[in-house]
């Protein structure tokens, strides 16, 4: 809580002192500045505050939107009164009222629309239920039901589905997002991916099809490399398991995890083909 309110305290005399260095820097003949333009610079700096509140996902849709609405209207309101004297000819009592109103507004509008009781470490963290992951998968279906257009919510709920592991519906909504995913090749190795679960790990022509698709776009692609060595491997293709998984391990840091694996991998497919033990260098590389 206390870096928050230390990186706010920072913000707000940055946006301060942006917002005075015309009072600072500039000869009193020039500041030209009224009380209408001051005013948008604190609704502007307010409706950037409110975009990165919904960014981070402390702001719903619904709460921003009215949010803006209301800092419109103000401004509205501002734009049809009239001009006020110059701030310049007055600077003492105009910074000690900005200097007052920032810091009060922002923490006002925080207040409003905000999460304060996330800064609280003792305050309770709510776990969302498997029913209500299913509540709001399923609404998000029954809506996309109706808008058959959204490509990027049919693409949300395939992932939603795999994550679910019910894969034939992962499946089915990667098809209606398939103007999406065939111009991706990450994508495509992720649909492949599922079609192979929903086939029980089997690689039937469709996955194969898919995996082609995404080494087309992307012949580095790791996941497309990972599932097209072991669509070889398993259909007893050890040649070409070899050169997938042998590129893929040149794409991988030496000595990780996966690297260590994956030359276990190719070891075995060497194996298999009467290849033998000479390992590739890349999985020596991984071993030291």
């Amino acid at each position: 809580m206390t870096g928050f309110f230390a990186a706010a305290a920072v913000a707000v005399a940055a946006t301060l002192l942006l917002l005075l260095r015309p009072f600072f820097w500039r000869r009193a003949e020039r500041a030209a500045t009224s009380h209408k333009q001051l005013n948008a610079a604190i609704y502007r700096d307010q409706i950037a505050e409110l975009a990165r509140d919904r960014a981070d996902g402390t702001l719903s849709e619904d709460d921003y939107r009215k949010a803006q609405a209301e800092l419109q209207r103000r401004v509205l309101e501002d734009g049809s009164a009239e001009e006020s004297a110059p701030v310049a000819r007055a600077p003492k009592k105009t910074l000690l009222a900005l200097a007052l109103l920032l810091p009060a507004a922002a923490a006002g509008l925080y207040v409003f629309i905000g999460t304060p009781a996330g800064l609280s470490p003792t305050a309770p963290q709510r776990n969302v239920t498997p029913q209500e992951i299913e509540n709001m998968v399923s609404g998000l279906a029954a809506r996309l039901e109706k808008e058959p257009g959204n490509l990027d919510g049919w693409l949300m709920l395939a992932r939603s589905y795999k994550a679910m592991q019910r894969f034939a519906d992962a499946e089915k909504a990667f098809e209606r997002a398939a103007p999406l995913v065939e111009q991706d090749a990450q994508l495509l190795a992720v649909y492949a991916d599922v079609v192979a679960a929903r086939a029980g790990g089997r690689f039937e022509d469709k996955a194969l099809r898919l995996i082609d698709k995404a080494l087309k776009l992307d012949p580095d692609n790791l996941q497309a490399l990972w599932l097209s060595g072991s669509a070889a491997f398993e259909q007893g293709r050890y040649d070409k398991a070899v050169a997938a998984w042998e590129h893929l391990l040149r794409l991988l840091p030496a000595n990780s995890e996966d690297a260590q694996q994956l030359a276990a991998g190719i070891a075995e497919a060497r194996s298999r083909g009467g290849k033998g033990p000479p390992a590739p260098s890349g999985a020596n590389a991984a071993r030291r």
